[in-house]
């Protein structure tokens, strides 16, 4: 059974709803605020509604939040293409173009990470600050599919499993989306989500195409591997993010470990900053929210980020 985009989308709160067009695609955004722009790139298996408590701290603190949901999620367009990390870029580059301004904060969790790493090398006159949530660099999270410990690929192996063709969405949606619940709740800390939160995302999972093109991000990551355009994207990465760059990561985090994500500052030649939140699994900003929230604010305010 689907669910309509709007009814499962459209979530009340201090923020306002709107449609925005960039790179030839609709986007869906919620937005609060006025200030410096902040943009939200949320993760797998979520939509924009993973910045909910950032959309009443960024405004509080003087900031232009804006959360938006990746081509394929939410109310955004659902096209047959474009689930490449690049293009995820380009869309980016788009927005904070459609938005009026001539760069943005980028914030990513997850898979909205890796985009916002892309961006920081493929835009970096775009950025102004980079933070990336719970996901390593692009880089090394290719290298840790073939060089991570079999047991672990075992335990976590959702990014191979995703590059069967048809059962992965089915699975996905299999009982009104039960597996995502299961996601949420292995990869985060013990006592999250609760019943609401899992619910709403379960929900949003079974918006007619977000599964199909949820997993075809996954399935573009790993089979670009050894593919002409895969080649041009990692080398492209190799450039150093000149960006001042903060990395959050939950000490919990299964999904993708902190052994995993630690090390970025190699690929960043700007001020680079790592916090750790204890007590947080692999999504801080919801689980952690007061936590992940002063990290953010202190580091968007320091006028002079530490390496």
């Amino acid at each position: 059974m689907t669910v309509a985009a709007d009814s499962a989308i459209h979530i009340g709160g201090p923020w306002t709803h709107r449609s925005v067009s960039a790179n030839g695609t609709r986007f869906h955004i919620a937005e609060a605020g006025d200030g410096p722009l902040v943009l939200l790139l949320h993760g797998f298996p979520e939509f924009w509604w993973t910045w909910r408590h950032q959309l009443v701290s960024l405004p509080r603190a003087g900031f232009r939040a804006v959360a938006a949901d990746l081509r394929g999620y939410g109310g955004s367009d659902k096209p047959p293409r474009g689930y490449d990390l690049v293009t995820a870029a380009s869309d980016v580059a788009g927005l904070v173009r459609a938005l009026g301004e001539a760069n943005a904060i980028v914030v990513g969790h997850d898979w909205g990470g890796l985009v916002a790493w892309t961006v920081g090398a493929y835009f970096p006159k775009m950025v102004r600050r980079l933070a990336v949530v719970s996901v390593a660099h692009p880089l090394r999270m290719r290298g840790a599919m073939f060089t991570e410990p079999l047991s672990r690929r075992r335990r976590n192996g959702h990014m191979l499993a995703f590059q069967l063709p048809i059962m992965p969405e089915r699975q996905l949606l299999r009982d009104d989306a039960e597996l995502v619940g299961r996601m949420l709740s292995d990869w985060s800390a013990p006592g999250w989500p609760d019943d609401q939160t899992e619910r709403v995302y379960r929900n949003a999972i079974r918006i007619p195409s977000v599964a199909h093109s949820a997993l075809e991000y996954y399935r573009w990551f790993f089979r670009s591997t050894l593919r002409p355009d895969g080649l041009r994207y990692t080398h492209r990465m190799r450039v150093p993010i000149q960006a001042p760059t903060l990395q959050v990561h939950g000490a919990l985090d299964t999904c993708v470990p902190p052994g995993i994500a630690r090390g970025a500052g190699r690929h960043v030649e700007g001020p680079y900053r790592w916090r750790m939140i204890d007590g947080a699994g692999h999504f801080p900003h919801e689980e952690q929210a007061t936590r992940f929230d002063a990290e953010l604010r202190g580091w968007l305010t320091d006028p002079e980020p530490e390496r």
